[in-house]
């Protein structure tokens, strides 16, 4: 069983709520990569988003691409970051998932980089620009190796095709909160709530809410409603200004047990 799936079942079971910080690869160089893997998973993260910086990001706000930036001038690489998770795996229990775009993983070799992140112990993918139509490409080969697609769902998602997404994999959906890019925002409207119940509704999957997420108090709302969060641009900065203790501090957030709100 995949590490995800078993993970899934266990925030389930014991009513736990999980929250997913996300970084940068490379952002302040290889060997942050493997130090940020073990502070997160020490800090309490039910698992952990690996960035791979790439040059035309189009998901990712300033704060992510500015990080992919520097990335890039440190002289990261898929296949480094690869290796360098490798070597960090057989000391780091929780999943860790890689976010890429389909560019480099052409550029790697569709089936050398799934089996090469299969050895290098990288439990699940996650995809933005690779449609549910088009995932057969990396989904026959992934499941081949035990490497979970995470799908993700945005708020002009038509319900069917929520339904569709949700009947796929074993592990959750990525809910995206916000109608644009990655980024902190201030204040969540009534839409993102009512989009996570709709998710929620459909889902046979855990539901977990990502984009916008940046404070504290974003985590207890938001988490009402959804099985999980996914927090990513604040994780980025805090790391950047070395502010370990505020990172800390989200993810202790997610740890209230709370129940899902109707």
């Amino acid at each position: 069983m995949n590490r995800i799936e078993k993970v899934m079942r266990r925030i389930k079971e014991n009513k736990e709520k999980a929250f997913i910080p996300y970084f940068m690869a490379g952002d302040g160089g290889l060997e942050a990569l493997q130090q940020r893997i073990i502070f997160l998973e020490e800090t309490g993260a039910t698992a952990i988003e690996i960035g791979i910086p790439f040059s035309d990001p189009v998901a990712d706000g300033p704060v992510i691409q500015a990080a992919g930036i520097r990335a890039l001038q440190e002289g990261t690489t898929l296949k480094a970051v690869i290796q360098t998770i490798a070597g960090v795996r057989p000391i780091v229990h929780v999943p860790l998932i890689i976010m890429t775009y389909m560019n480099p993983i052409i550029a790697y070799g569709i089936e050398k980089f799934i089996e090469d992140s299969c050895h290098a112990g990288i439990d699940g993918l996650i995809l933005p620009d690779l449609p549910i139509e088009e995932e057969t490409m990396v989904t026959s080969l992934a499941e081949k190796f035990g490497i979970e697609i995470i799908r993700l769902v945005t708020l002009t998602s038509p319900l069917e095709r929520i339904r569709e997404i949700s009947s796929k994999g074993k592990g959750f959906i990525y809910a995206v909160t916000i109608n644009g890019i990655t980024g902190a925002r201030s204040r969540f409207d009534e839409e993102a709530v009512e989009h996570l119940k709709r998710v929620k509704s459909v889902s046979t999957l855990p539901v977990f809410a990502g984009f916008g997420i940046s404070t504290p108090s974003h985590v207890e709302e938001m988490i009402h409603y959804c099985d999980g969060v996914i927090v990513g641009s604040k994780i980025v900065e805090f790391f950047s200004e070395n502010n370990l203790s505020a990172i800390k501090e989200l993810i202790r957030a997610a740890k209230i047990k709370r129940t899902i709100k109707q």
